[in-house]
């Protein structure tokens, strides 16, 4: 019995203490997304709720400007027109102030909301937050009309990213 106790013990510690064990407590598809409200690149306020009715790409990022992050943002940049299409708005979320995502958002036209977490608030309620908090987890959000969170990329690839998202919004819609 002891030993059945031990091993249970340990099995429990393994899953708690494992990699993945955040985003097994954390967020899961079909729980409402959670709440924000953050500056974008030109110091206008976003919340989710601006976007309800439509389908919200909500993207965490590392850094702006740094060869992954814009291989990933200018994909975006390249597949708004079949986004929208599909009824989706897209954001993306770092850690880097308002003045870094303006230039880079000119600097690559980015034609949608970079929003300012310079705290990592947002980033942690998402569960992507590196753990000294200086940097975003690369995390994409797929959020249905209500406000739901209808899939979730954890370690979204920088340059398949938004090609996933469009194939699940296809997938979605005509379910």
């Amino acid at each position: 019995m002891k030993s059945l106790a031990m091993v249970v013990a340990f099995m429990a510690a393994v899953l708690f203490f494992s990699p993945d064990a955040a985003y097994a407590q954390g967020l899961k598809v079909g729980q409402p997304a959670p709440d924000f409200s953050l500056p974008d690149q030109n110091g206008k306020t976003r919340s989710p709720g601006e976007f309800r009715g439509q389908w919200l790409v909500l993207y965490f990022y590392v850094k702006d400007d740094t060869p992954g992050c814009t291989e990933q943002a200018c994909k975006f940049r390249d597949d708004i027109h079949q986004l929208t299409e599909l009824g989706a708005q897209v954001v993306g979320v770092s850690v880097d102030d308002t003045a870094s995502h303006a230039n880079f958002a000119r600097k690559y036209e980015l034609p949608f909301p970079l929003l300012a977490d310079s705290k990592g608030e947002i980033a942690a309620r998402y569960d992507s937050l590196r753990g000294d908090g200086s940097l975003a987890k690369r995390n994409t959000f797929l959020i249905n009309p209500s406000g739901r969170i209808a899939k979730i990329y954890l370690s979204a690839s920088t340059s398949n990213n938004s090609a996933e998202v469009i194939a699940d919004l296809e997938k979605l819609k005509a379910s």
